[in-house]
């Protein structure tokens, strides 16, 4: 979500945008970042370029990728519906610790993933200057 923010946030630039720099500038692994970007890629969110030059680039513009989309993704559809610790059976009768929690607000947290965007959440954190570094 960090590397998508640093290029929604990119004032508008549709450039390919170099793996290695967004790994460094972010402080991301190389290769875990290339592996989820690669995942978005073939989800069609991104499109990505080989060579001196190349990189990733949106497929789509950022305000046309709702974060539920990246979501969707990386975690499955199902992310909003199924146990957050990942436990087969977890429900009411066979509960795990997390289970209440994320029955109260799974459903307000996916609402607010379908309805804002790549584009509000990049412009928000640079007019608030809010930092995607660790």
């Amino acid at each position: 979500m960090r590397a998508l923010l640093y290029m929604a946030g990119r004032s508008g630039e549709q450039n390919f945008v170099s793996i290695r720099e967004m790994s460094e500038h972010l402080n991301i692994s190389f290769h875990f970042l290339t592996k989820i970007l690669q995942s978005l890629t073939q989800a069609e969110l991104l499109i990505s370029y080989r060579g001196p030059s190349g990189g990733v680039a949106f497929n789509r513009t950022p305000d046309q990728i709702l974060l539920s989309d990246v979501v969707h993704v990386l975690e499955g559809s199902d992310f909003f519906d199924t146990c957050l610790l990942g436990l087969p059976g977890c429900g009411r009768a066979n509960p795990c610790p997390m289970h209440a929690f994320w029955q109260e607000i799974r459903g307000s947290l996916k609402e607010k993933f379908e309805t804002i965007s790549l584009a509000e959440m990049g412009t928000t954190a640079q007019q608030r200057s809010l930092r995607l570094i660790p």
